[in-house]
């Protein structure tokens, strides 16, 4: 399956609208944002646990990202709840369930293959720093010579200068209402803007965003 897979593409999905498809696995859905392969891909997707699902132990050759955005999300490993974001490098393995549901963003097959370091950051006790224009905050949560991903926070009224992403940027909102020149992208909004792409990010009444560059310019 190829879908979403040209970087030089703007793409904009309003994923609470997208109908959810049933995973080979009973109680594991997903909405696919972009995927190039079959059930080995890599792939970027909100995927919903039902209460007491449950996966075999697997391996993720390349890597696994996500964010918990609703529910808790366990592995043998313990237990994530909303906010949590975890990076599994590859090579790595568990056994994932969720006991009451959980739904996650998840970017799967994207990591460097040298990639070693486990990360489990708790974001709704993690602290945010002034972003160096007024009323913007970011919480970084992986930063490398590859890739910065972060929570941003915008304020209300905040109204950021233009600014460029040379190597494009992707965008999962998580709270309020995102805005720029292009358009409105609410709650549960997947923006992917492409390598040269230039915008001016702003808010009306605030918002929270996953942000993550760099990642687009090896292609």
């Amino acid at each position: 399956m190829l879908l979403n897979t040209d970087i030089s593409r703007r793409v904009v999905i309003d994923t609470e609208e997208m109908p959810w498809m049933d995973s080979p696995l009973p109680g594991v859905a997903r909405r696919m944002l972009e995927r190039d392969g079959e059930e080995v891909a890599r792939a970027t997707s909100i995927v919903r646990y039902a209460p007491g699902s449950a996966f075999a132990e697997h391996s993720h050759g390349l890597g696994e990202e996500f964010l918990v955005l609703e529910g808790v999300f366990s592995d043998e490993h313990g237990d994530y709840p909303a906010g949590t974001y975890v990076r599994n490098p590859p090579g790595s393995s568990h056994r994932p369930h969720s006991r009451g549901g959980c739904t996650l963003f998840v970017k799967l097959r994207q990591m460097d293959p040298e990639e070693s370091r486990f990360v489990r950051i708790d974001t709704a006790g993690a602290p945010w720093a002034p972003g160096g224009e007024p009323g913007l905050l970011v919480m970084p949560l992986h930063d490398t010579e590859r890739e910065f991903v972060a929570l941003v926070k915008l304020e209300p009224g905040a109204l950021l200068e233009r600014h460029p992403h040379p190597t494009g940027e992707e965008v999962c909102v998580l709270e309020g209402v995102l805005e720029d020149d292009e358009g409105v992208y609410p709650k549960g909004t997947w923006v992917r803007n492409p390598p040269g792409s230039s915008h001016a990010p702003r808010s009306r009444a605030g918002c929270i965003f996953y942000s993550k560059t760099g990642h687009l310019a090896a292609g």
